[in-house]
């Protein structure tokens, strides 16, 4: 039996109008569909009342594939991540968040500073991963699962270094700013803008051109390969990696009653029996691993990876900023310029707050030479050897070499962003 031209034109229409009605809804849907999981368990709620709620109060928003880049800075504690952060910040169009998945890692491992556990780091990873999607989406009504205590009408004030956001900091988010207070320093934010609503910041979030999200609480660039795979996301990674040493001078100096031992090390020059030599090798180690599938260029990064020395970075901030901006695909704005140009040339006494960024940022990079014992240098440069020729941080051979720096530890490298 022969089918007519009519009805097979007619199938063909109707298998047109399908898929796109497919498209459509795939592109407009949001990240999560209610009713949101339980952080703690991962399971869906069995009161379809609280599910309903839950979707009523945590509204879905449609997303534009054309228009936002969503930015995320991969670092490690101490490696320059906040003057990184800060080149996001100060862009006129950029929602930046800074340290987000704090509150996952303290509401669902509240006991441990960095779990080592396969199970916790699993959970946290997952967990991650969703607020992730969530906050790109402009989502921040996803944060309140892991606020404590949680936040009443939508508004709370305790969401970690919420002054360390501009966009959090500025109208709409805060009314009660004046022109004087355009340039805000980070308490002076929290004192002056009171408690923040997350629905004004949600709408302040849906009027920027990008979102850009610092983290220094997912290990490796493979942890994310879900998020980078996620085509309504557009997704860049920025990778940001400092020599380890210098990593570990910084920590010493700001986290004293943490790596105490250290310090009695570098004063002793008796090395502890019982120091903890993982606050080390597990950044090593991270940095490895990572850095070895970036490079490596599997094609599920192709475009979507850039790996940035933080020394590069001090040595030439202009140059560096312009090629990660330029990776992006976002032009970078005036704004951006005179923050660099105002905060890289700083005296001694501007860089005291531990997380500031008004500093000489070259001299920054190379301080650690003068803090750490070469005892202390030495072990690093054995313990992390692998990640030092990776990256190209030359060792130093004796205590004349580290001091002396005209000698550059330094290796001239060009790691190309993978496009």
């Amino acid at each position: 039996m022969q089918c007519s031209w009519k009805a097979v034109l007619l199938l063909a229409l109707a298998s047109i109008a399908i898929q796109y009605t497919a498209i459509r809804t795939f592109t407009a849907k949001s990240f999560h569909n209610c009713p949101i999981p339980n952080p703690v368990n991962c399971s869906l709620s069995q009161d379809t009342d609280v599910a309903d709620r839950l979707c009523d109060e945590n509204p879905t928003f449609p997303y534009n594939l054309s228009r936002k880049t969503h930015v995320l800075i991969l670092a490690t504690t101490r490696s320059g991540s906040s003057f990184v952060g800060q080149l996001f910040n100060q862009h006129f169009d950029v929602f930046y968040l800074f340290e987000p998945l704090y509150h996952v890692q303290y509401t669902l491992i509240p006991k441990l500073t960095q779990s080592k556990s396969t199970t916790d780091r699993r959970v946290m990873l997952g967990a991650s991963r969703d607020l992730l999607r969530s906050l790109y989406d402009c989502d921040l009504y996803f944060l309140e699962n892991y606020i404590k205590p949680q936040p009443v009408n939508h508004t709370t004030d305790r969401l970690f270094r919420r002054g360390a956001s501009k966009a959090l900091c500025s109208p709409p988010v805060c009314e009660s700013l004046g022109a004087v207070d355009l340039h805000l320093e980070e308490g002076d934010c929290v004192k002056k803008c009171g408690t923040l609503n997350l629905t004004l910041a949600t709408e302040s979030c849906r009027e920027h051109g990008h979102v850009a999200i610092k983290t220094v609480r997912v290990p490796e660039v493979s942890d994310l390969r879900a998020l980078v795979e996620d085509p309504r996301l557009n997704l860049k990674v920025i990778q940001l990696v400092r020599d380890p040493r210098g990593i570990l001078a910084s920590r010493s100096e700001t986290f004293r009653d943490t790596y105490r031992l250290w310090r009695i090390w570098d004063g002793t020059g008796r090395k502890p029996y019982n120091l903890d030599v993982t606050q080390l090798t597990t950044v090593c180690e991270d940095f490895w691993n990572s850095v070895s599938t970036g490079l490596n260029r599997p094609p599920w990064l192709k475009g979507k990876y850039m790996l940035v020395r933080y020394e590069d970075l001090a040595r030439n901030p202009m140059k560096k900023t312009e090629e990660i901006y330029d990776f992006l695909g976002i032009p970078m704005d005036s704004n951006v310029e005179r923050w660099i140009q105002n905060n890289t040339r700083g005296d001694r006494s501007s860089s005291k707050h531990k997380y500031g960024t008004v500093r000489n940022s070259a001299a920054t990079a190379e301080k650690w030479r003068f803090r750490l014992s070469y005892e202390i240098v030495a072990f690093t440069q054995h313990a992390c050897q692998q990640v030092l020729a990776q990256l190209g941080y030359k060792t130093a051979g004796s205590e004349e070499e580290l001091k002396n720096l005209s000698i550059s530890l330094v290796e001239e490298r060009d790691f190309l962003p993978f496009s």
